[in-house]
């Protein structure tokens, strides 16, 4: 899945020429915490809520409201932007995106063709829709947890096991602890009958179920 496919397109943004007053505005308005820059197509840097409030006169302040108005109508943005940007292309798969957020520890990212110019943003959320919709949730999963030893073989065994109780297999999971074993997560349709004698034939065979649960 390509972030070109999940991302939203068109997203709103300012010219590093617009004044403060205008960009805090439209910042109200769609209950942004952050804007593009964009000039000529190409995206030139971002600001964010704690930027324009650096800026901005203190509640404090002996200035009127007047001159706050004509103040910050006189500051444009590409005096309080950040110009390095950190970006994704839009032929990356989802799953970059998500190693760049959590890397760099940001809940969205400008999408960027292969020439620069701005074509989508992608966030937290739309990774999280995706990681949804890829696992079926909304149709119902049942959901088991196996711990198994690292042995050769053993992942074909269990899905032997499910074959031979005419149950098809939506996807496997293994992840290693930190104790050398494995968890497998495996996830399926949901299973109305059944469910308990699955599960107790898994234990028969000597793998540990160690959590079960029906999803959606």
């Amino acid at each position: 899945m390509f972030v070109s496919t999940r991302m939203s397109r068109h997203p709103v943004t300012v010219t590093s020429n617009a004044t403060i007053s205008e960009a805090a505005k439209l910042m109200k308005k769609n209950h942004f915490h952050r804007m593009l820059v964009v000039d000529n197509g190409k995206l030139v840097g971002y600001f964010s809520d704690r930027d324009v409030m650096r800026v901005a006169p203190s509640p404090a302040t002996t200035l009127s409201r007047y001159e706050i108005r004509s103040l910050l109508d006189k500051m444009t943005v590409k005096e309080i932007m950040q110009n390095k940007v950190i970006t994704v292309k839009e032929d990356a798969t989802v799953e970059e995106a998500a190693l760049i957020m959590y890397n760099n520890k940001v809940g969205g990212l400008p999408v960027i063709s292969d020439v620069g110019a701005l074509v989508g943003i992608i966030t937290a959320t739309d990774i999280l829709k995706t990681f949804v919709d890829v696992m079926g949730l909304p149709s119902g999963k049942t959901r088991f947890t196996l711990e198994i030893e690292d042995k050769i073989g053993t992942i074909a065994d269990i899905t032997r096991i499910f074959a031979e109780n005419g149950i098809n297999l939506d996807s496997i999971i293994t992840c290693k602890q930190s104790s050398g074993k494995y968890e497998v997560v495996v996830r399926l349709d949901d299973v109305e009958n059944g469910f308990d004698d699955i599960k107790n034939k898994l234990e028969t065979k000597g793998y540990r179920v160690i959590h079960s649960v029906k999803i959606g």
